[in-house]
């Protein structure tokens, strides 16, 4: 795209920004929920591009000023600090442009969100619950790393260790927009603990992002959830075994896409409270309810693209870890690197840095700018 292309795009967003800066400080905008958190989303994302242009516009000036002095200019130390002011510039400008680009196409609306996180030992026995265990701690290391609260919902342990399933949120700035990475099929290669001959096994575990959902994504009739309660059992001396704070909700609910009514089951055992617990179930439900909906946005993103890097078929094989070799490769963008330990300890920002430059660059293929 060239560069008065590339301006003629921006055209009119201070005069936008200009307008949401004033709606949403309108009491009436304010009372309506829904309608105030997209403006304040828009706000920001708008605020974002107009800096970024004011640095795109700036780039060009002194590009400007510095071809006149060259042309207009006599004198050589001028007109050297000119040829260098033309070269800083000049290199800048690629990268501001690209800025630019991906400020302008539109966003998941979900990035923003907290997350919740399913993982699910999956074929392999007791070595897939151990690993799935793995993740949890890999998870856990980084999420320690961003600064994000983590908050275990359920779980189910493993014989040998590990869990057969685990489920928790993640809280903090661009959860999802994060972790969305990481949904697919995770494959392991190691010799099991409990294998006396030394031959090497595969297993997988499975695991799901979901955008954790607002109240006002999804309609859910309350009075309609059944709940029933029951001691949380595990660790927690007299107070687990006295008082019943797990509960467990079910809901009747018609999937829009088959017409089909299903019946949800959630527990939440996650604190002694059963006021909190309730409310985290229903926080639960929510996101459980609004991900069904949403696959469909999903699909249809998936089948604009060749691969879908974030979002795409929760059971394709996104991973291998090759404990032998020392080695982990994503098989989306064919990324292998040999530092398999620190990896497992939660460093996995790289990978998820190439993914994003991967997504990155089939939205720009696919929005042509």
């Amino acid at each position: 795209m060239s560069e008065n292309s590339l301006l003629s795009r921006l055209d009119g967003l201070d005069g936008r920004f200009e307008e949401v800066a004033t709606l949403i400080t309108d009491p009436a905008v304010i009372a309506d929920q829904q309608r105030y958190v997209r403006l304040t989303k828009e706000y920001r994302d708008l605020e974002r591009i107009l800096e970024a242009t004011r640095r795109y516009r700036a780039l060009l000036d002194s590009i400007d000023e510095a071809k006149t002095l060259l042309a207009e200019e006599t004198d050589e130390e001028m007109r050297q600090m000119a040829r260098e002011e033309l070269e800083k510039a000049s290199a800048k400008l690629p990268e501001s442009e690209e800025e630019i680009k991906l400020l302008l196409i539109p966003a998941d609306p979900d990035d923003a969100k907290n997350a919740i996180v399913e993982i699910r030992g999956g074929t392999g026995g007791d070595e897939a619950a151990l690993f799935a265990g793995d993740l949890f701690r890999m998870y856990q290391k980084y999420a320690e790393s961003k600064g994000w609260q983590l908050a275990v919902s359920s779980f189910s342990e493993g014989a040998a260790g590990g869990y057969k399933e685990i489920i928790f949120t993640l809280t903090g700035d661009g959860v999802y927009g994060t972790m969305k990475y990481e949904s697919g099929v995770h494959r392991v290669q190691r010799v099991p603990a409990t294998e006396t001959q030394g031959r090497v096994h595969t297993s997988a575990a499975t695991v799901a992002v979901l955008p954790e959902a607002q109240e006002f994504d999804v309609e859910i009739h309350e009075g309609e959830i059944k709940w029933d309660t029951f001691r949380s059992g595990g660790a927690g001396g007299q107070n687990v075994n006295k008082v019943e704070s797990g509960v467990r909700l079910r809901y009747n609910w018609k999937n829009p896409n088959t017409g089909v009514v299903e019946e949800i089951l959630i527990e939440c055992t996650e604190t002694r409270d059963q006021p909190k617990n309730k409310e985290r179930a229903l926080a639960r439900l929510r996101t459980f309810i609004y991900d069904k909906e949403h696959q469909k946005y999903l699909d249809d993103i998936a089948s604009k693209r060749k691969t879908m890097v974030s979002t795409g078929d929760r059971s394709a094989k996104i991973r291998t870890y090759n404990f032998p070799q020392g080695r982990m490769t994503d098989h989306r963008i064919n990324f292998t690197l040999y530092n398999l330990a620190a990896f497992m300890d939660g460093d996995i920002q790289e990978c998820i840095d190439r993914l994003i430059v991967a997504e990155n660059a089939e939205k720009l293929k696919a929005s042509e700018l």
